[in-house]
């Protein structure tokens, strides 16, 4: 499992019929820092994923990748490689509250 900011979202009108009607979320890791443990950094990349919880911009996820994706509810049979699996409330390092 990976934290991740959702940034934005994904439109395809055009795609595998198994996909249709899946909300698509454009993602952004979120590391902590390594230089501050108190505070995060954006990771290099961006990730999109699939979203059955009703995640928004802003928010702060929890996704994982690969075969893991699948095994959410409502994944087993969508051509995914990653999915949105939880909504975060809280973030604690070193005793620090990050979000």
């Amino acid at each position: 499992m990976f934290l991740a900011r959702v940034i934005g979202s994904v439109v395809s009108t055009k795609k595998d019929e198994t996909m249709r009607g899946q909300k698509l979320l454009l993602l952004r890791p979120m590391l902590v820092d390594e230089a501050n443990p108190a505070q995060f950094r954006a990771g290099p990349s961006t990730i999109v994923a699939c979203d059955a919880l009703g995640a928004g911009i802003g928010d702060l996820v929890l996704f994982c990748q690969g075969s893991s994706a699948r095994q959410a509810a409502g994944m087993k049979t969508l051509p995914i490689d990653a999915a949105v699996i939880g909504l975060v409330d809280t973030v604690e390092v070193l005793g620090k509250r990050l979000a």
